[in-house]
């Protein structure tokens, strides 16, 4: 399989298209909203219906003030106890989430990976990544290169770990723990490896 570096996948993210590259749960398939008009281009690649929302990466907890709204203290704790880490905080989406990436609710889910090389792509990027699990929709979402499916493969570019097979999962990892915070206190809406 044909791989590319961190610099030739931020060039393609900056063009508006998507990239497949790992986190710390399973390999991502991503594209930069400072770039692309809206997700569609996920979805078409995942062949998944539209309208299901598509969390974000970010660099640090401080996205929670850039792109979220009337965030409450308790999530930002959760950040602090768990970020870099495997989960997602669901947030008010502030006035600077374009409307196509935020849900019907008005909301947008961010997280912070602990995985070097989607750090390193968010660093060079310095805005975030739209991210969704890298895999044909009702496939099995994979933590190893080896195990992307090809006719995924066959459409999109793919960044390997910079430092070798050392950051690639276990076959059993799975996604991120997903977790509502736009109510009075924490609702749990896919649990991931992090238990709260």
């Amino acid at each position: 399989m044909d791989s590319i570096s961190l610099e030739e996948a931020a060039a393609l993210l900056r063009q508006g298209r998507p990239v497949v590259f790992p986190t710390d749960t399973v390999y991502g398939l991503g594209l930069s909203p400072a770039f692309a008009a809206s997700p569609e281009a996920l979805f078409r690649l995942k062949r998944r219906d539209e309208g299901k929302p598509v969390a974000w990466l970010v660099a640090g907890p401080e996205a929670l003030d850039e792109w979220g709204a009337d965030v409450p203290g308790w999530a930002r704790q959760l950040a602090k106890a768990h970020w870099p880490g495997a989960l997602t905080l669901v947030v008010r989406a502030s006035d600077r989430v374009p409307a196509a990436f935020a849900s019907e609710q008005g909301t947008i889910g961010l997280r912070m990976p602990a995985s070097p090389t989607a750090l390193a792509l968010l660093d060079v990027l310095r805005v975030p990544l739209a991210t969704t699990s890298a895999n044909i929709s009702g496939g099995p979402a994979v933590s190893r290169a080896a195990d992307l499916d090809s006719r995924l493969l066959a459409a999109v570019s793919l960044l390997l770990p910079f430092d070798g097979e050392g950051e690639e999962g276990a076959p059993d990892a799975v996604a991120s723990t997903v977790v509502d915070c736009t109510g009075d206190g924490p609702v749990v809406l896919r649990q991931g490896p992090v238990r709260l």
